[in-house]
């Protein structure tokens, strides 16, 4: 029988590049959207053939996180196996200064969800892997998006944490990608010059964060752990969030 998977936020962006690498491992997919929408077109022609289904669920309502793990294994009638934690509230640019309001927004959905769900996994299923999509910026945090910055950084020390807590019974990683799908907010050749700053001289792509979570749902002598997939991002202090950095050629 084929491993389950439930990705949550994977009908879009990052995490619908990481359920489309899972599908082609093998994996039976549980896709989480938070507003019902459709995956992308893209996916769905990549789950063409795969066994997939789409669940909706608040993150930053609780009864709805306690109900999604049920859901899914209920509809596939067998516990999960893998849990990715991709869905992320993410301030638009230039609103996101730590103000209460807005850090509690982050951390219900950024931490108490990733956290509630991977409990709720590791209690249903024996050896169930979950990773948590986590940002290069917790290493050299910028100024900007202070709510979510902390919300990724208090994700990681769970990951740590979650990870003695619920072993032996499940694994907990990460993943931490730099600036891999750039939104609208970036100039014409702006994402080329930024990746031109990184270490390796180059941004991650897509497939190889999604790379990195397969490896780690596969590495059962790996637990606690947190894999940096962004040129070498981290090693380096940058000061700001990168859609601000080198926008002019």
């Amino acid at each position: 029988m084929a491993p389950l998977a439930l990705v949550t936020g994977g009908c879009r962006r990052l995490g619908a590049h990481i359920a489309a690498r899972l599908a082609e491992a093998g994996y039976d997919l549980a896709l989480h959207s938070g507003s019902g929408a459709a995956a992308e077109p893209w996916l769905v022609e990549r789950l063409a053939g795969s066994r997939h289904a789409l669940f909706t669920a608040d993150l930053n309502d609780a009864g709805a996180v306690a109900r999604l793990v049920p859901e899914v294994a209920a509809r596939f009638g067998r516990p999960i196996d893998l849990l990715v934690n991709s869905a992320s509230r993410f301030a638009a640019i230039g609103t996101d200064g730590g103000e209460p309001d807005t850090l509690l927004d982050h951390l219900a959905v950024n931490l108490a969800a990733p956290v509630a769900l991977a409990r709720a996994v590791a209690a249903g299923a024996a050896g169930a892997a979950i990773v948590n999509i986590l940002d290069q910026r917790i290493a050299n945090p910028p100024v900007d998006q202070q709510a979510y910055t902390i919300s990724k950084q208090a994700l990681a020390q769970a990951t740590r944490t979650l990870a003695l807590a619920l072993a032996p019974a499940a694994r907990v990683n990460g993943v931490a990608p730099g600036l891999v799908l750039p939104t609208p907010d970036y100039a014409p050749g702006q994402v080329e010059r930024i990746g031109g700053m990184m270490p390796l001289g180059r941004n991650a792509r897509a497939d190889e964060v999604a790379d990195a979570v397969l490896w780690l749902a596969q590495a059962r002598a790996v637990t606690g752990q947190t894999i940096f997939v962004d040129g070498g991002a981290h090693l380096k202090s940058f000061g700001r969030d990168f859609v601000h950095l080198a926008r002019d050629a």
